[in-house]
């Protein structure tokens, strides 16, 4: 400082003087005569130092803080007067905006437009303006550091200068801080009103970024930082999506002050910020409660301090383009160009999706080719039924394939027509390949001796190469004479219509892939992951606890004998599963009546004891005996309620229809009885036998599958028990078991009951060990697939309607 005041003095004759430091070396270091007039004659070592007041600031140099006065309050209550409060607040760093801006936000209020300059202001305005008054008569007790932080900030190594932006209806704000390490200092911020028609939220929150990027700009010049070091932050992200935009254009309004935003930042250096974490949110609604609303604002984001103030990776998108006003609505423009160079006529092969449609285009270009020079009568431009020939549509596939090899095997054809040896690497080394008298590469083979017998087509077949014409044939073949066969079939068609295809396998399976006929006919119907099992199969219980229900049949049973003969009736039989113990029941059915039915379950309740829950399909007689017995059924309206199994707390669930894989327990069970009956009905040998009979051989059915081990088996021969329901259902084990902890030996054979507890336990512990691991497995359907959603265009396939309607093409 000293050197610039010599030289302002030699160079322009300029005098610096009224200099005032709180450091007495600084002071030392100039005469007397150039310091300030409050402290010429103070000693910085014995004298209090005195407030020094500059351009309206108010500096403590005991403190090294700035302290604000109150000014002057007896103003009139008027436009005039109030403006004239507002204005003598001198605050160019900003540290008041919190406060002054919410006089800015009162001067608005109480004097609309068409205010006169000393029309006295309404008295219902009158207490907003004494508490903003009355807070500024606090502001003498409010005490700012000079200093952005306790460190010089010319010893700082690269500090963080963070810059917020928010708006609201009512103001604009922007405040700058500095961050090194753990330290967080307030540098400047700004505030002005919101224009107070017109605008939009997004449109304020821009301007907010607009005068965020006017204070980072401040800053960079007159601390002499880059303006890459300077992180901003906004709330608004829709204004980080127009920051951000590199694909769509904005109406003028929002374009230049993007625009100005680009020209002094990177889009990349703006982040997000919630609006609870932005300092500058306070100076944009102001308050009049007291002067903590200025805490915030001094003390800058605290969250800073745990965090680094990183680059946000994170992507900003355009929200709602289409419908947003501000952004330019897209046109598309279509130009047409008209090029004049000419295909080579095999490249405009793949203009064409059928064999059909290509031989039946170039049979016509053929023939209007040809008439020019014809002496047949048609000549020129012309329209005849010749070219639709069966002799001239096979003379047209002949030059499309001709075409086609001389295109894939030009080497190949040159060689053979040289009598020379075909390269190494060809593809066709193999099949020995000629040219027969049409100039049509075919394979030479191993089977020339049986030309005689299957033909020229057969046994020399014509070559096609892998590309468009292949697929062509490979999809007219498939679909004409295949009738949509697999890849065999349509390979041998080929073949025997004398093509020989490279890479057929591949290219039929891949046609056959995208075929729609074939998914419609082929295709697997949509599958979902196998769900979790119920808890009704996982909770031990009493056997027969939960059941599921179903049944089966018919058997032909001999009623009675006549004169003539014998009469028969059928028989049906209802099978019951525990599902939690895979036990069985079976009832013989008279018929498939519900009354029939009921008397069926009647008979197993009364047998095994209540059931709590009943799952089955929607069988007629289930559902009916549902509405006759009054039992409480999901998915069955019925309002009635109580008799007989209700009274247990019986519930009756129905599968959804068409769901038969729901009852897999059950249907499992079916089949298995099916088994044994019919191996004990080939014992039997007589195909006659009573209602009697029947009722026995179930009875031994049930015995027989109660006693099947429903886990592996354990090879250990020490552990050598079969876990089986019968373990449960008779209390009878012929193996050894282990014995409970609790109970030994002797208390095995001094008391029966002790017996039947060791058989529940042991039952029940290997029931836990083994036979819940078994569910474990998801057998099919292991893995999720997307759902089907609605919009979607879908194929219902449904197995009870005829062949030809069972797809019903929906959406």
């Amino acid at each position: 400082m000293s050197r610039t005041q010599a030289v302002l003095k030699a160079e322009g004759d300029i005098r610096l003087h009224k200099i005032v430091s709180n450091h007495s070396v600084v002071m030392d270091a100039f005469p007397a005569s150039d310091l300030g007039k409050d402290v010429k004659d103070l000693s910085f070592s014995n004298d209090t130092l005195l407030l020094q007041h500059s351009l309206g600031l108010s500096w403590d140099l005991c403190s090294d803080n700035f302290v604000f006065t109150s000014p002057d309050n007896d103003v009139p209550f008027t436009r005039r007067g109030i403006l004239s409060k507002i204005n003598s607040i001198f605050d160019p760093i900003g540290f008041l905006c919190p406060l002054t801006i919410c006089g800015k936000m009162l001067l608005r209020q109480m004097c609309p437009a068409g205010t006169d300059w000393d029309d006295p202001i309404s008295d219902e305005f009158h207490d907003s303006w004494v508490k903003w008054t009355n807070l500024l008569d606090e502001l003498g007790t409010l005490r700012i550091p000079r200093m952005f932080l306790p460190s010089s900030f010319s010893t700082l190594q690269n500090p963080d200068i963070i810059v917020y932006s928010d708006a609201s209806e009512k103001a604009i704000a922007a405040a700058a801080y500095v961050k090194v390490e753990n330290q967080l200092g307030f540098i400047m911020g700004k505030s002005k009103l919101a224009p107070q028609s017109g605008h939009s939220i997004p449109r304020l929150e821009l301007c907010g970024a607009v005068l965020a990027t006017e204070i980072g700009e401040f800053i960079s010049e007159h601390l002499d930082i880059p303006l890459s070091w300077i992180k901003y932050y906004t709330d608004s992200k829709v204004v980080l999506g127009y920051i951000r935009n590199k694909t769509r254009r904005f109406h003028t309004y929002v374009s230049n002050r993007v625009s100005c935003i680009h020209s002094i930042s990177n889009p990349q250096q703006w982040s997000y910020v919630p609006s609870n974490l932005n300092p500058s949110d306070c100076a944009t609604r102001g308050s009049l409660l007291d002067l903590s609303i200025l805490d915030d604002w001094l003390k800058g984001p605290i969250y800073l301090l745990k965090e680094n103030c990183s680059d946000d990776k994170e992507d900003y998108p355009l929200i709602n383009p289409d419908e947003d006003i501000e952004i330019r609505k897209e046109h598309t423009v279509l130009k047409e160009e008209v090029t004049t160079k000419l295909l080579p006529l095999i490249d405009r092969f793949v203009r064409y999706s059928t064999w059909t449609g290509l031989v039946s285009a170039m049979s016509l270009l053929r023939h209007l080719a040809n008439s020019f020079n014809a002496l047949n009568g048609c000549h020129g431009w012309h329209t005849c039924s010749e070219y639709k020939s069966q002799t001239y549509r096979k003379h047209t596939e002949q030059s499309i394939i001709r075409l086609v090899q001389k295109q894939a095997f030009s080497k190949e054809i040159i060689a053979i027509r040289g009598r020379l040896s075909l390269p190494k690497n060809s593809r066709i080394l193999c099949l020995s390949p000629f040219l027969d008298e049409e100039g049509l590469v075919r394979v030479g083979g191993r089977l020339n001796n049986m030309k005689d017998n299957l033909g020229l087509a057969s046994v020399n077949p014509i070559i096609i190469p892998n590309g468009h014409v292949a697929t062509l044939l490979v999809r007219h073949f498939h679909a004409q004479k295949g009738i949509h066969q697999g890849r065999g079939i349509t390979e041998g068609i080929i073949r025997s219509e004398g093509f020989w295809i490279l890479g057929a396998k591949k290219l039929i399976s891949s046609v056959i892939f995208h075929c729609v006929t074939c998914r419609k006919l082929r295709r697997k119907s949509q599958e979902q992951k196998m769900a979790d099992l119920p808890m009704d199969r996982l909770t031990p219980g009493p056997p027969f606890t939960n059941v599921g229900v179903d049944v089966f049949g018919p058997w032909q049973v001999l009623a009675r004998k006549t004169r003539g003969g014998s009469a028969q009736n059928k028989r049906w039989a209802a099978l019951f599963t525990c599902l939690t113990t895979r036990a069985i029941h079976i009832e013989v059915l008279e018929d498939m009546s519900s009354s029939c039915f009921i008397n069926a379950l009647r008979r197993f309740v009364a047998l095994r004891g209540p059931v709590k829950l009943f799952r089955s399909d929607r069988g007629t007689n289930f559902i009916g005996a549902v509405d006759h017995l009054k039992v409480n059924a999901i998915n069955v309206e019925d309002d009635t309620v109580k008799p007989y199994l209700h009274e247990n707390g019986s519930v009756w669930l129905f599968n959804a229809p068409h769901s038969s894989h729901m009852g897999g327990v059950w249907e499992r069970a079916i089949g298995s009885a099916r088994k044994v009956l019919d191996s004990m009905l080939l014992r039997e040998r007589t195909k006659d036998f009573s209602h009697e009979v029947l009722v026995t051989l179930m009875a031994e059915v049930c015995a027989i599958l109660n006693s099947r081990p429903i886990t592996t088996l354990d090879s250990d021969p020490t552990n050598p028990m079969v876990l089986s329901p019968n373990i449960l259902l008779t209390r009878k084990q012929g193996d050894v078991v282990r014995l409970s902890d609790g109970l030994s030996m002797k208390d095995m054979y001094s008391a029966q009951w002790k017996h039947v507890q060791i058989l529940s336990d042991v039952f029940w512990k290997k029931w836990r060990e083994s036979y819940l691991n078994i569910l474990q497995k998801r057998q099919k359907w292991p893995e999720s697939v997307r759902c089907i959603k609605s919009g979607d265009l879908v194929l219902l396939r449904d197995k009870n309607l005829h062949r030809n309607l069972c797809y019903n093409m929906k959406r």
